[in-house]
This record gives C-alpha cells, structure tokens and sequence, in this order.
C-alpha cells in the first residue's frame, strides 16, 4: 500500500505527507506539485495553489535537478537500506504466522519502509517516540532486536515490553525511548505534546530532545488530534508529528474524510510548520525530519484492504515506485550495491529472522500470577486482591480435572502453581 507522511512540529511544530509522483511532477490521485526544495511553510494564502510534495529521488533512484542530498555515507546509507529490507522480511513471516493461529494479530509496514526508517534515522536515539501500529522500524534502527520482536509478538516469558499481556505489535521499551503502543486511535497525539512540554522543563534534555509522534490519516478525523495539535503549537512543546497517509483509512478513502488538501493543510490553522514528503523517498523523508528535528530542538491482520482498495493498484505501486528498490537504484548508482550484495542481504535477514521465531516461540509464557503485578504502584488495591483470590479458586476447581485448563495453564511458566502456593 502507498503511504503518504506529513511531518508537523510543535514549538516549531512540524507535519509531513508521503505519496508516489507521476511522470508528469504531480502527486498520483491529486494536483501537488513535486519539488526538489524542502521548505517548511506555516501561513495560508489566497493562492490557488496545492502545497507541493518535497523529494529527492525519483521512482528510479535518481536525484532530482536541484536536489540537496541529505548528508550520509555508505556505511549509514547500507544501514538504511538493511533495516528497510528487514521490515518485510519480517512481515512477511510474522503475517503467515498469524494466519497459522500462532499469534493472534499483526499489523505489516508494507510500502512504509521508506518513511519509517527514513524518520527513525532523522531522530536522536533518545528522542520519546508514540507510535500507532507500524512504527516497529524505529526500534529495529534503535537496536531493539529481532528476539525482542519477537518475543512481543508471542507474548512469552522473555517479553520486555509488556510480560505478555499486549496484543502483537504493541510494542513499548523504556530503554529505547518508545512509549507503549495503544489500541486506540489517536490517544498518542495530545499524550506526545504533554510529553514534548515535559521535555521542555527537563534539566539536561531541554534542549536536546523532542516527541516524535506517528499516525496515520484516519486517526486526523479522531478528536484527540485536534486537541493534541492545539495543545503542541500554544503550549508550546517540542513536538513532530509524523502523519502517514496512504489515502485510506481502513476502508474510508481520504476524499470522504477531508474537503480540501489533505491533512498538511491543517497544519496552518494550529500555527504549526508544515511540509508534505514523498514517503516512498527515503532521503526525503531524512532530510526533512532532520530539519524538523532541528528546528525543534532549538525551540492490522484484522483488515482485508482488498475489499476497498484494487489488487491491481496495490501490486501496480509495488512495481512502479517501490522504496525499496528506488533506494537501492540509488545506492547502485553510487556504487555502494550490487546484485550480489543484494541476495546476501536477503538470505541473511530471512535466516535470522527464522532463527528468533523459532526460539521464542518454543518459550513460555510468564507466571500467571504476573497478570496482575505492575498495575498500581504503591499498595496493591482490594480489586486486583479479590481478583487473584477468585482466579486463584477457579484454578483449585478446574485446574488439574478440566482437561480445556490444564492445556492452557501448559502454556504458562510453573502451569500456574505460583497462584496455588500463595
């Protein structure tokens, strides 16, 4: 699918939007402009004009006339690449996992590599990342792990994100600076711009750090994006917001959502700096968050997309203007790639992405009594008390003579027994 980013900020706030550029310089399915410039823009004229989409690249990997190349080398344009690859290497397992009944729900990053990597590359590795849904590449360019994805996913004994008891793909890290995934639409928009404002009176991270905080188009029509942008551009906060646009939501077309230029035209009206970003352009999407960051700092499986949205169109962006391969032209055209470089690349992220699911998913799950550890500090409450007390009774009762029990209590650390010797 085609994603489109927007990258807003907040105290300078910044906003962008991603799409694909047809052969005649214009964004498909709409009149923006392509430019080779990056300028953000925060005022609203009487021009008839579309805010034009910022690249770098073109669908075949090769600068645009004009185009500033964002500073990197080849050892930072290899890493790019090999984390984009990743994505859909792990996607592509994880997704026929689910459909196995092995976990019970993914969400992929296919056609986003580009603007998430680009983003996660854009950002300091402390900044406070709020992420939706397909925002894992962030923690891979983070150094997460693919054992930790993993152990997510299965929800097992050796999941630092949450001891299993988040869905898949729910990620959070503390020591990676990326705040727990919420189910919800939107709740993350107004949390990053609290968040970008406690940064803000942080001794030591004042001037160092932001928010970063990701969403796609649908979650814009949600309230919490209004009162999350409002609060970010008058607080004011250190604040990105990083608006990934792939024209539907789910199965509501943008032009059923928005009357007028899309979601980057409403970065204005909060008095917030906007840009709108080629998504499928890596280098772009860097070189504007990097300048968003600056001007900052210094102030599912659950979904069937083909019931809405052609096969044709999906497979036609795939061919056409892939981010990948338009990455990869580049880097060949700098001679940092070859095709033989290309297969190791495959070979080896397929070989240890099968090495980390076939370790975790022979792990257990974490003592049940951990269901109800780390949910209020201080004392524990009489609710989660007489909770454990019940289940702890239906454990005596059907635990060893129900043979349903017994197969589920198989699958914990200890078969539960920490719950029956309190």
């Amino acid at each position: 699918m085609i994603r489109l980013p927007s990258v807003a900020r907040g105290f300078s706030r910044r906003w962008t939007t991603r799409g694909l550029a047809s052969a005649a310089g214009k964004l498909p399915n709409s009149n923006s402009p392509i430019v080779s410039k990056l300028k953000y823009f925060n005022s609203v004229t009487g021009s008839d004009e579309l805010i034009p989409t910022f690249r770098v690249l073109d669908g075949v990997g090769k600068p645009l006339e004009g185009a500033e190349i964002p500073e990197i080398d080849e050892n930072f344009a290899h890493r790019l690449y090999e984390n984009m690859q990743l994505l859909p290497t792990l996607d592509n397992i994880l997704y026929n996992v689910q459909r196995q009944g092995k976990i019970s729900f993914y969400m992929t990053s296919h056609g986003e590599e580009a603007t998430i990597i680009g983003s996660a590359a854009g950002l300091a590795s402390d900044d406070e990342v709020f992420g939706q849904y397909r925002e894992m590449g962030v923690l891979l360019w983070r150094d997460f792990g693919l054992d930790n994805v993993m152990n997510q996913c299965f929800g097992n004994e050796a999941d630092t994100s949450g001891k299993g008891r988040q869905m898949p793909v729910h990620f959070g890290s503390t020591e990676h600076h990326f705040h727990t995934i919420s189910s919800p639409l939107a709740t993350q928009i107004p949390q990053a711009a609290g968040v970008g404002y406690a940064l803000k009176r942080t001794p030591g991270r004042s001037s160092r750090s932001i928010a970063a905080c990701y969403f796609g188009e649908g979650a814009a029509s949600e309230g919490d994006f209004h009162a999350g942008l409002l609060l970010a551009s008058t607080i004011p906060s250190p604040t990105l917001y990083i608006a990934r646009n792939n024209g539907f939501a789910i199965s509501t077309p943008s032009t059923e959502q928005f009357y007028g230029d899309g979601i980057a035209s409403r970065g204005p009206g909060y008095g917030i700096d906007t840009i709108r970003v080629d998504g499928n352009d890596v280098l772009a999407v860097l070189a504007a968050v990097r300048e968003g960051r600056r001007s900052v700092g210094h102030h599912s499986t659950s979904d069937d997309s083909f019931a809405y949205r052609a096969r044709s169109e999906v497979e036609d962006r795939k061919r056409i203007d892939n981010p990948i391969a338009r990455f990869r032209l580049f880097m060949e055209s700098q001679g940092w790639w070859n095709a033989e470089a290309e297969e190791e690349l495959k070979t080896r992220l397929k070989a240890d992405v099968m090495k980390a699911f076939k370790k975790s998913e022979t792990l257990k799950r974490c003592e049940l009594g951990e269901l109800f550890t780390d949910v209020y500090g201080g004392e524990e409450p009489w609710n989660i008390k007489e909770q454990r007390e019940e289940l702890t009774g239906l454990l005596r009762k059907y635990g060893e003579v129900w043979e349903p029990w017994r197969t589920e209590l198989a699958k914990f650390k200890n078969n539960g027994q920490d719950l029956l010797k309190r």
